[in-house]
């Protein structure tokens, strides 16, 4: 990977642009306003986000790793180029799993500036097409802000799954309909359901022996209905920690699917709901057990920087969310060794990191830590397992053929591991290895579950 310097016109030319400085159009003139141009200046261009970046690993184009895509938000900034369709193609192009931030010694915080570019873009673009532009009026504006809108989404879908309704689409052939990469996502959905965690058990659960602080859980939404049996496990497991839970029932998305899509408004009205509700509560800690999830709670104060009366309490909420293995190991009080002690050949786990709880939340080892607590189990690292899996929220929807490469170079890793159990700490990393497992055919020796349901089924 050459560290060279990159020319701020020099992607301009790649790309097919003129060199002389064009006219400003609307959407350079709000990405010049909402762009944080310091962050632009920091990146040295000395590379090191290059071995870092999966899109430029795929391809080793300039233009599809971060310095590169810096350079075009600055060549827009200071008024080289205009942005056309293919600036926003390698704005949307990027995983945003943020793994350049900590290979960065300049601390340039990409995120939140591929976030802004987003932003900008989705204000003036026409690129989309007619059903595309209702589908996310609908998810943004008219389900996700509205946690019982989601449970009716997972009411849903729990009928086409259990009445028959599923088995027919399949034998009658109607999945081929659909695009190859959609068809094999809907046959690892786990089971969902109409009822989230609240729903289920309540909002209240006391700790078991002595109490150390009051954590409140943060549900998520996609979480909620896709893994109500993983939040209930985590109330379980934090309250055989010591930890009394408090859920708050009117919290509501995190908003991290609105500030990766170019819906940053939306993403700032879910926030501030988020944070009036666990203020009301009275927590000492909020529990993310979603590493997507947790990378904005914890960006919070970033969000509504540029909004005084939200600064204090943003920061205040920011600075109280944490992973659930981080409090687990720094102040909960399981065991230093537990687990069902299977017979014969001890059990191989491996884990694949979330990108967000690694770099973002900055939680590495927690997870691990508690992993090898487990008796019975020989844990296997996994090579390159800060490397993406290509989920990235809906990427694997949206750049089907990307984030498959991305899969398809992440299984070789993991086949070699011979591991029985993959584990992982993201709903959307979960779904995309049950998806590397199916398509290898490796279901019948290696299950993936979320790093929760396997502790908790190791207390019992």
């Amino acid at each position: 990977m050459a560290k060279t310097e990159l020319r701020s016109n020099s992607l301009p030319t790649a790309l097919g642009l003129s060199g002389a400085v064009p006219a400003c159009s609307p959407m350079a003139y709000t990405l010049k306003q909402t762009l944080d141009y310091d962050q632009l200046t920091n990146c040295m261009r000395c590379g090191f986000c290059l071995p870092a970046c999966p899109t430029f690993r795929e391809t080793g184009v300039e233009a599809e790793s971060p310095r590169g895509r810096i350079a075009l938000m600055k060549a827009v900034v200071d008024g080289i180029m205009e942005p056309n369709a293919q600036f926003e193609t390698q704005m949307n192009h990027c995983l945003g799993c943020r793994a350049c931030e900590p290979a960065c010694p300049a601390d340039v915080k990409y995120g939140q500036l591929i976030e802004q570019a987003r932003d900008a873009v989705e204000k003036h673009t026409d690129s989309h097409r007619w059903w595309i532009k209702l589908a996310r009026k609908v998810a943004f504006k008219g389900v996700f802000p509205y946690q019982n809108r989601v449970r009716m989404v997972g009411g849903a879908l729990r009928f086409y799954q259990q009445s028959g309704l599923q088995s027919f689409a399949r034998n009658a052939g109607l999945m081929k309909l659909f695009p190859a990469h959609m068809r094999d996502m809907e046959k690892i959905l786990p089971e969902a359901s109409d009822k989230g965690v609240v729903e289920t058990i309540g909002t209240w659960h006391p700790a078991k022996g002595e109490k150390i602080a009051t954590v409140g859980l943060f549900r998520g939404c996609i979480m909620d209905i896709l893994f109500t049996e993983t939040n209930i496990n985590t109330v379980r497991l934090l309250n055989a920690a010591g930890f009394d839970v408090v859920i708050p029932a009117s919290q509501n998305c995190c908003g991290a699917l609105h500030a990766h899509s170019g819906e940053q408004f939306g993403a700032k009205e879910l926030a501030k709901r988020n944070i009036r509700a666990f203020m009301e509560a009275g927590v000492d800690w909020i529990i993310s057990n979603a590493g997507g999830c947790g990378a904005l709670l914890v960006d919070y104060g970033h969000l509504l920087h540029d909004e005084p009366e939200w600064k204090a309490d943003a920061a205040w909420f920011a600075s109280r969310t944490v992973d659930i293995s981080k409090i687990l190991v720094d102040q909960g009080n399981l065991p230093q060794s537990f687990g069902k002690t299977a017979e014969g050949h001890a059990t191989k786990i491996t884990y694949q990191e979330s990108c967000h709880l690694r770099n973002v939340m900055r939680s590495s080892d927690a997870p691990r830590n508690l992993i090898r607590r487990v008796e019975g189990t020989e844990f296997v690292e996994l090579f390159e397992a800060d490397r993406c899996c290509g989920s990235a929220g809906i990427y694997n929807l949206t750049h089907p053929e990307m984030a498959g490469s991305i899969l398809e170079h992440k299984m070789e890793h993991v086949k070699k591991t011979q591991a029985h159990v993959l584990l992982t700490s993201n709903p959307g990393c979960l779904l995309q290895m049950k998806h590397g497992i199916e398509k290898h055919g490796m279901s019948h020796e290696m299950q993936a579950m979320h790093v929760v349901d396997f502790l908790y089924s190791q207390l019992k």
